[in-house]
């Protein structure tokens, strides 16, 4: 049993850059602009409900499994679910920051929310950096191909489709073409199309709309 988890550093990448560009966009949004605070905090939604939907795809679909097949290493595994614990723990700090920023934009309160994803991203990129030194090295041997794939399932289960079609973007924005290839070689050719056809243009206009 060896299972190629290179995908999962691909949705990492995604996660390490944009909680470092909130970051970034929160702080530069002028006290009282509330259009733009709305963007950015409509962003930050997309980015929350990605990161959920990956989490809870471990917490049901990955823990479980590796829990019952080892053990020495269990303690691996369960450092993984009380890190998920802290990281949504800092997203409910957000869940009530980001709305009372987006309210009225004012300086206190996007101050308040930069200091909260701060925090949020050193949790992050405590476990993500964890994870792949130790978690992924395990779940390569003893997790099979199909449980890996309902991963990925659960993730478009999940997802209402347009926000779906936001999160591949933004997994592809930086992949090489041999990432690439993984990426899309895991999508039915008809999806492969409307990424192609809607999903990338698309992808491509929320991002000037975000970035600026």
């Amino acid at each position: 049993m060896s299972v190629n988890t290179q995908d999962m550093e691909i949705v990492h990448r995604v996660l390490r850059r944009e909680s470092r560009l909130l970051v970034e966009l929160v702080a530069a949004v002028a006290p009282g602009d509330t259009a733009r605070a709305k963007v950015i905090a409509d962003h930050f939604r997309v980015y929350r409900l990605g990161l959920h939907n990956h989490h809870e795809g471990e917490d049901e679909l990955l823990w479980p499994p590796l829990l019952s097949r080892v053990d020495l290493e269990a303690d691996i595994v369960l450092r993984m679910q009380a890190q998920h614990e802290r990281i949504a723990a800092t997203l409910t700090r957000l869940d009530a920051a980001v709305p009372a920023w987006e309210a009225t934009a004012g300086a206190d309160g996007r101050d308040t929310l930069v200091a909260a994803l701060v925090e949020h991203r050193a949790v992050l990129l405590e476990h993500l950096d964890e994870e792949e030194a130790t978690l992924l090295p395990l779940a390569a041997k003893h997790i099979t191909e199909q449980e890996w794939a309902s991963l990925g399932d659960h993730l478009v289960n999940n997802t209402p489709k347009l926000t779906l079609l936001t999160l591949f973007g933004a997994v592809l924005e930086d992949a090489d073409p041999a990432e690439r290839a993984i990426v899309l070689s895991g999508l039915p050719a008809p999806v492969r199309v409307i990424w192609h056809v809607i999903g990338r243009p698309r992808y491509a206009r929320h991002i000037r709309r975000v970035r600026g």
